[in-house]
């Protein structure tokens, strides 16, 4: 398995650059890895349970004072980004300044078959940001598995619960992987957002923001993939209690038709809005 190379010196920060924002423009990147689309009736927002690699010990923690207790508990963030960099899925984990150098994260992406080819720490107003370029071991290249890049997402999640757990009742995923469950009860139909735009020639830009919740990643892209739309690219963030994801989408190398755009708007506001309808109670 290839060694990861650290881009700075544990202790050291830099001012960070342009961390978030995902790279614009028309180019074309690696497609990911279509799911197969499902029958409609049969299509469930459960995803089947993912093997999630915990941390090795919370002794590991950094005893430096970046886990302070402070009484406001800064809002998590996790962005796995596939725009960025045309060779790797770049992973971006953020805490305030709470977080250390995440070496028991970096092991447990290594369990999942993963390599992290760069990492590095940066600093701005918001906190520290840690940022991982990860492949698959297997072909050296990016994420191009829905279900393995949730698995990515609900690793992180994990970990910074399990070393962070001040941070349970700030995230929806404190409820299933924390000591303390959210304090706020996210409306779904109120927090679900969908819009849809031209961005460029050849696709379009889907934009989803929702109540998160384990296996969401796979579940939008499942649904986008049963009406036979292709996903080329995207980012999607966890914020807190929301998700937050933007993908590159084209039907047929085409952007979508405003009458695509209806139905598959349509398709995903009903199955976030609806999480637990079963086919039964029709």
């Amino acid at each position: 398995m290839a060694e990861m190379a650290v881009t700075v010196a544990a202790g050291t920060l830099r001012p960070c650059s342009g961390v978030s924002p995902a790279a614009s423009g028309n180019r074309r990147l690696a497609g990911w890895r279509q799911l197969a689309p499902a029958a409609p009736a049969k299509l469930r927002l459960s995803s089947p349970a993912l093997r999630v690699p915990r941390a090795a010990s919370p002794a590991a923690v950094e005893q430096d004072g970046s886990s302070s207790n402070t009484d406001t508990v800064p809002t998590p963030k996790v962005i796995i980004d596939q725009d960025s960099d045309p060779d790797a899925t770049i992973v971006e984990v953020t805490l305030g300044d709470r977080l250390g150098d995440l070496l028991d994260t970096m092991s447990a992406l290594r369990n999942l078959g993963l390599n992290v080819v760069k990492a590095s720490v940066c600093l701005d107003s918001s906190g520290k940001h840690n940022k991982f370029a990860i492949t698959k071991s297997s072909t050296g290249r990016k994420i191009d598995d829905p279900e393995l890049l949730e698995a990515v997402r609900l690793t992180i999640i994990n970990n910074m619960l399990e070393y962070h757990p001040e941070a349970s009742s700030q995230l929806a995923m404190g409820a299933t992987f924390g000591i303390e469950p959210p304090t706020e009860v996210v409306d779904v139909d109120i927090a679900t957002h969908i819009d849809i735009y031209d961005d460029g020639p050849e696709r379009s830009l889907l934009v989803v923001e929702s109540a998160d919740r384990p296996g969401l990643l796979v579940d939008l892209v499942k649904i986008i993939a049963d009406i036979n739309i292709t996903v080329q690219s995207g980012e999607f963030d966890t914020e807190g209690l929301l998700a937050k994801a933007k993908f590159h989408v084209s039907y047929r190398g085409k952007p979508l038709i405003k009458a695509l755009q209806q139905v598959l708007a349509n398709s995903l506001r009903y199955f976030l809005r609806r999480p637990t309808t079963e086919d039964a109670s029709f």
